[in-house]
C-alpha cells in the first residue's frame, strides 16, 4: 500500500489525478521525480494495468532512474497463466519508445524489420562519403557541422536560422540532404532523429498502426515537457489526442534548450491542445534556503511570458548571496579557489560539496589553471577541458620539443602538423630506426644511415623539421630577456600552423574560438613565476605548472571528492550544496546573440536555473576585464544582478568589514586543528 501521506498536499493531488490531461508545473528541487514514480506506482495500485501505462523522458539515465523506482514501489508481479512474463509499466526515452513501434511496423513503409540505428560515426562516414563524390577538393566542409544542420532540417524544418549562421554549411546539407536519406535507406538503416519521424509517418499512412498504440498506451506522461520539440509534441498529440489521458511534467522556467529545437509553446499553450486540462503547482522546494528561493522568484518575474509560480521552502532563511567583483578573470579563478580551501580547511567542506558555474566553455581556462596551482582536484562537466582542445594540446608538443626533442609522444604529435611531407609510413619507419638503434625519434632523425634509407624528399622533410626544432632550441637557449610569446606567436605563423587551423574549420564562429584559444595560451608564456632572463628556462617553469596535479586535475570519470566545473546548460536537474557562479556580465549572460536574436528570456532563465542548483550557500561574480584573444577586454556587470533584491545580497567588500564573533574564531581554529591532526 502506498503512503500518499508522505507527499504534499499539491503533490498527492498530482499523484491521484488520473483521468484526463492534467499539468503538473514542478518548480525546481519540488520533487518532480518522486510525483512521477508514485503516480506510477497509484495507477497500478488502482487497477490499470502496467502494461497500459507509458512514462517518456530524455535521458536513458532518467528512464532508468524511473524504472527503479517504480518497480521497488508495485508488487512483484505474477506470470500469467500461460506462461507469458507479466508486463511492465513502459518507461523509456522518445526514441527507445519509437524503435519499440517501428520494430512492429516499419516494415508498412518499405523497410525491412531489421533495420539498423546508425551511430554518429557511421553517420559522419556516410556525409564524409557523400561529400567526396560532390564537393571541390579545394573546399573543406566540415561534415560534423553538416550533420547537425540535417538534424535540424529534419526536427524543425527550419532552413532560415541556420542559413543566416552558416550559410555555407546549411546549403551544402540541404544539397546533400536527399543523397543521405537515399544512402541510409539502401542499408535499411535509419538515424535518430528518423527514429521519430519515421514514427510519425507511420501514424499518417497508417492508421491501424497509430490505434494499436493508441489501445496499448492509455495513460500516458511526459517528463521535461518544456524541453520538447515540435517533433516530439506531434507524436505526443497522436498518442493522447483519443483518450486525452496525458499528464505532462515540466517547468517553463526551466526550458533553456531553444537553441537546439524545444518549444517552451508546447508547455504554455497546453490548453490550446487540451481545453480541459487541470493544472498542479508544485512550488515547495526541498533544495535551497529560503534567501536562494527569493531571489529566484525575483529575477524570474521579469520573464512576462510564463506560468506564475512561487518556490518557497522550509530550510531556513539562509546566508546572504554573496555578490564579488574582480578586476580580472584570473583574479576571480584565484579567489574562488582561495574560497574552496578556506571552506574545506576551517569547516570540513568537502570538495564535492562545491560547484563552479559558467556560461561558455571559454572560461573553463582560467578557473582549471587555478585549481590545477592550488592542487584542487576537479572533474569538468558539459564541456571540453580547455587543456584536451586539439589547438591546445598542439601547441604545447611543440613548446615541449623544444624543451625536450626527446620526448617521442610531442615529436610525433606535431611532426606533420601542420602537413610538412612527414606522412604516417615516413614517421613509422622513423619509430621502426629509433627502436633498433635504441634512440629516440629526434635522434633517429639526426642519423646519416636512417635518412640515406628514405627518397630524396621524404628525406629532405626529415631534415628541414630537424633544423626547425634545433634553430627554436638555440634560440630560446641564448635569446636573453626576449618575449616568449612573440616568438611562439611567430613560430607558429611561420610553419603554418594559424592558417592551417582557420582552414581546418568551416565554421567561423568555432574558427575564432580556436584562435581565442591559443591566444589565450600563448599569453600567459612571459607571465611565469621565475623571471630568470632566460627563456627556456621560463618556458619550462611554465609547462611545469601545467602539468602539476594533472592526473588529479583532469580525471573526468572522478566520483570521489571532487569540485564540480560545469556549465550552466548541463547543471540542470543538479544540486550542489555550495555553488559559485562565474562571470555575470553583459555579453556573457546575457550572451551577446541573444539581444539579436530575442532570446532575452531565456537567458535569464538559465540565470534563474543557475541559481536554484545552490541548496545552502551562492555565490556570483563578475569581472572590470577579461581576456579574450589573449587581451584584456572590458567587461560590465550583467543587467541580471540589478533583478536581485538588495536585501537578499551582500558584497565581498561587506562581509570583509564584519567582524568575527569570538566563539566563531574558537569554532575556525578547531576546525583547522582537526584537519591538520587528520
Amino acid at each position: 500500500m502506498l503512503n500518499l501521506a508522505s507527499l504534499n498536499p499539491a503533490q498527492r493531488e498530482a499523484v491521484t489525478t488520473i483521468e484526463g490531461p492534467v499539468l503538473i508545473l514542478a518548480g525546481a528541487g519540488t520533487g518532480k521525480t518522486r510525483v512521477i514514480t508514485f503516480r506510477i506506482a497509484h495507477m497500478i495500485e488502482k487497477g490499470i494495468e502496467p502494461g497500459n501505462i507509458l512514462a517518456v523522458t530524455f535521458t536513458n539515465k532518467a528512464a532508468r532512474e524511473m524504472q527503479e523506482r517504480v518497480l521497488k514501489m508495485i508488487p512483484k508481479p505474477k506470470r500469467a497463466a500461460n506462461g507469458e512474463k507479466p508486463e511492465r509499466p513502459t518507461i523509456s526515452t522518445f526514441h527507445s519508445l519509437c524503435v519499440r513501434i517501428l520494430r512492429q511496423h516499419i516494415e508498412k513503409l518499405g523497410y525491412k524489420r531489421n533495420f539498423v540505428i546508425y551511430s554518429e560515426s557511421e553517420q559522419l562516414g556516410a556525409v564524409k562519403k557523400i561529400l567526396s563524390h560532390i564537393s571541390n577538393k579545394s573546399e573543406k566542409m566540415d561534415p560534423g557541422a553538416i550533420l547537425s544542420h540535417l538534424s535540424r532540417f529534419k526536427n524543425t524544418g527550419n532552413r532560415s536560422g541556420a542559413a543566416l549562421r552558416d550559410p555555407v554549411g546549411a546549403g551544402m546539407a540541404a544539397r546533400i540532404q536527399p543523397r543521405y536519406e537515399s544512402a541510409l535507406r539502401a542499408c535499411n538503416a535509419v538515424d535518430f532523429d528518423d527514429l521519430i519521424l519515421l514514427t510519425l509517418r507511420l501514424f499518417d499512412e497508417h492508421p491501424d498502426a497509430l490505434d494499436a498504440c493508441r489501445r496499448k498506451y492509455r495513460y500516458v506522461m511526459v517528463d521535461e515537457y518544456q524541453d520538447t520539440n515540435a517533433a516530439q509534441f506531434k507524436l505526443v498529440h497522436q498518442l493522447t489526442s483519443g483518450h486525452k489521458n496525458l499528464c505532462v511534467v515540466g517547468d517553463d522556467d526551466q526550458s533553456i534548450y531553444g537553441w537546439r529545437g524545444a518549444e517552451i509553446a508546447n508547455l504554455l499553450e497546453m490548453e490550446r491542445h487540451f481545453p480541459k486540462v487541470k493544472v498542479v503547482k508544485l512550488e515547495q522546494n526541498y533544495r535551497s534556503t529560503t534567501t536562494i528561493l527569493s531571489a529566484a522568484n525575483a529575477v524570474i518575474k521579469n520573464n512576462l511570458r510564463r506560468r506564475g509560480k512561487q518556490l518557497w521552502s522550509q530550510k531556513g532563511q539562509g546566508k546572504r548571496i554573496l555578490l564579488c567583483s574582480y578586476s580580472d578573470d584570473e583574479a576571480e579563478a584565484r579567489s574562488i579557489v582561495e574560497r574552496i580551501e578556506f571552506a574545506r580547511l576551517s569547516e570540513q567542506t568537502p570538495w564535492k560539496d562545491q560547484a563552479i558555474l559558467f556560461r561558455t566553455n571559454q572560461q573553463s581556462r582560467a578557473l582549471e589553471s587555478a585549481l590545477r596551482k592550488g592542487s584542487v582536484r576537479y572533474h569538468l562537466i558539459g564541456g571540453q577541458s580547455y587543456f584536451d582542445r586539439r589547438e591546445i594540446k598542439d601547441v604545447l608538443a611543440y613548446l615541449k620539443t623544444f624543451i625536450n626533442p626527446d620526448d617521442d609522444i610531442s615529436i610525433l604529435r606535431i611532426a606533420n602538423v601542420p602537413a610538412r611531407g612527414l606522412s604516417d609510413v615516413t614517421m613509422e619507419r622513423l619509430i621502426e630506426a629509433s627502436h633498433q638503434r635504441h634512440c629516440s625519434v629526434f635522434g633517429a632523425m639526426k642519423r646519416s644511415d636512417v635518412l640515406d634509407s628514405f627518397a630524396a624528399q621524404a628525406r629532405q622533410s626529415i631534415v628541414d623539421f630537424a633544423q626547425l626544432i634545433e634553430d627554436n632550441r638555440a634560440l630560446i637557449n641564448s635569446g636573453q630577456g626576449m618575449s616568449l610569446q612573440a616568438w611562439a606567436e611567430k613560430l607558429l605563423n611561420q610553419v603554418g600552423y594559424m592558417d592551417d587551423l582557420r582552414k581546418s574549420e568551416k565554421n567561423p564562429d568555432v574558427a575564432d574560438a580556436r584562435m581565442r584559444n591559443l591566444k589565450e595560451l600563448l599569453s600567459g608564456l612571459d607571465s611565469a613565476n621565475n623571471y630568470s632572463p632566460k627563456p627556456s628556462e621560463r618556458l619550462d617553469e611554465f609547462l611545469e605548472d601545467l602539468t602539476l596535479d594533472s592526473d588529479r586535475a583532469d580525471d573526468k570519470e572522478t566520483t570521489g571528492d571532487a569540485v564540480t566545473l560545469i556549465t550552466m546548460h548541463s547543471c540542470k536537474g543538479l544540486e550542489f550544496p555550495h555553488v559559485f557562479i562565474v562571470g555575470l556580465e553583459d555579453g556573457l549572460l546575457p550572451h551577446t546573440r541573444s539581444k539579436e536574436e530575442g532570446t532575452m528570456d531565456e537567458e535569464r532563465r538559465l540565470f534563474y536555473v543557475s541559481i536554484t542548483r545552490a541548496m545552502q550557500t551562492l555565490s556570483i561574480s563578475h569581472c572590470a576585464t577579461r581576456k579574450k584573444y589573449g587581451q584584456a577586454v572590458t567587461c560590465h556587470p550583467s543587467p541580471f544582478l540589478r533583478e536581485l533584491p538588495g536585501e537578499l545580497v551582500e558584497s565581498d567588500d561587506e562581509k570583509s568589514k564584519t567582524p568575527v564573533t569570538v566563539n566563531a574564531g574558537k569554532n575556525l581554529f578547531a576546525a583547522m586543528r582537526a584537519v591538520v591532526g587528520e
